[in-house]
């Protein structure tokens, strides 16, 4: 069932939006890219075909749905291109958490849009979903992933060594956390 309260969210230079068919193509060709697929759960090259049906899949879910991942087109204000989206899964057995990830295009790395993406995703999920705890995790080898969190306050709660095994090894991952609280206090003191 489709959020009647979620249209979009505006950022000072982005705007996370759902994802629209039209946006299939470009949504593949970031995907496809073995830089940005290297520590993601697809691989590279990401089919067109499979970014359809990803999208088709999302087009009436709501975005807080349990147990759910929900992907959140993330598009410039100025010309709307697509650059990339953030997600979020409600957890499943607890509601009141979540966690969160993020994907931008090559050509838009490195100038912030990550981070403006993941705290208006944080902002929604604090505020108008009134989550208490969200969590993310990344390769310990992304530095730029865990530098995003680290900028956007999420505090690092673990370090786990070999801890999954994806394509064709043995990974280590860092397990990041923030809290509504943390978040509040942050925003007040305009960090956040």
């Amino acid at each position: 069932m489709a959020d009647k309260e979620f249209t979009e969210l505006a950022g000072p230079r982005l705007t996370l939006r759902r994802f629209r068919a039209a946006d299939a193509p470009a949504f593949a060709a970031y995907r496809s890219v073995p830089e940005v697929a290297r520590y993601q759960s697809w691989d590279a090259p990401f089919p067109v075909a499979a970014a359809e049906e990803a999208i088709s899949a999302m087009l009436g879910d709501h975005p807080d749905t349990p147990g759910e991942w929900f992907q959140f087109a993330a598009v410039l204000r100025d010309g709307g291109q697509l650059i990339g989206d953030c997600a979020s899964c409600t957890d499943a057995d607890d509601p009141q958490q979540a966690e969160i990830g993020f994907t931008i295009a090559p050509a838009y790395q490195g100038q912030g849009y990550a981070t403006e993406a993941a705290r208006l995703l944080l902002g929604y999920l604090f505020g108008a979903r009134g989550k208490h705890r969200v969590t993310a995790n990344c390769d310990a080898r992304n530095l730029a992933s865990a530098a995003v969190l680290e900028r956007l306050g999420l505090r690092r709660e673990g370090h786990l060594r070999e801890s999954t095994w994806a394509k064709g090894e043995w990974t280590d991952d860092l397990w990041y956390a923030m809290l509504r609280r943390e978040w509040l206090a942050a925003s007040r003191e305009g960090g956040s």
